[in-house]
């Protein structure tokens, strides 16, 4: 099955505050969204409404494939080891090749130490090992390279390349410059309600 995912029209309503209205996006196989825009726009909302987490206002979301989402949210057990943290998720995930995340994000030498005490970078790059091990074809990234050092960020954008040129789908959420491969770029404000 190829990888689609299709947003119609989507109005997000956060309170009593329209967010944004009219916003409809198409990704295939292959492709790459940068969506931007100053901080409490919505970006993040976008996101989760792609994601299935939040519903949106008016408008709708239909996607073929699974989907992987890195926000700010961890997911991981803060009180377990990096390793065991990692190791439910590949267990639950069906992880076929768990020691390639670790070596592409430089996470071995963390094994053991519990996640509450990782760094934010840290904790970022945990975050994206439990997406690559997912093997999921559409990538949802809110903010994905915040708190990543220079050589991290450059990792995360040659795995985003790799990931699409694969045919897998990423939209990411970023109010940073992130390298992306020949991105479809929204400005979310050009949505404003």
């Amino acid at each position: 099955m190829q990888p689609r995912l299709v947003a119609k029209d989507i109005a997000c309503r956060r309170g009593e505050r329209l967010l944004f209205r009219g916003f409809s996006l198409t990704c295939d196989e292959g492709a790459a969204v940068h969506v931007t825009g100053a901080n409490g726009i919505g970006k993040s909302s976008l996101i989760r409404i792609l994601a299935g987490l939040l519903h949106p206002f008016t408008g709708s979301v239909d996607h073929a494939g699974a989907m992987g989402l890195v926000d700010e949210r961890l997911a991981l057990d803060a009180n377990l080891p990096l390793g065991k943290a990692l190791a439910f998720w590949e267990a639950l995930d069906g992880c076929t090749e768990p020691g390639r995340a670790l070596e592409l994000l430089q996470l071995d030498p963390l094994m053991e130490v519990p996640v509450r005490y990782l760094s934010t970078g840290q904790k970022k790059r945990a975050a994206l090992a439990r997406l690559l091990n997912r093997t999921c074809p559409i990538w949802l990234l809110d903010e994905p390279l915040n708190g990543l050092d220079s050589h991290a960020q450059a990792a995360f954008e040659a795995l985003i390349a790799q990931h699409c040129a694969g045919g897998g789908i990423a939209i990411v959420a970023s109010h940073q410059p992130i390298a992306l491969p020949a991105p479809q770029v929204v400005q979310l404000a050009e949505y404003a309600a």
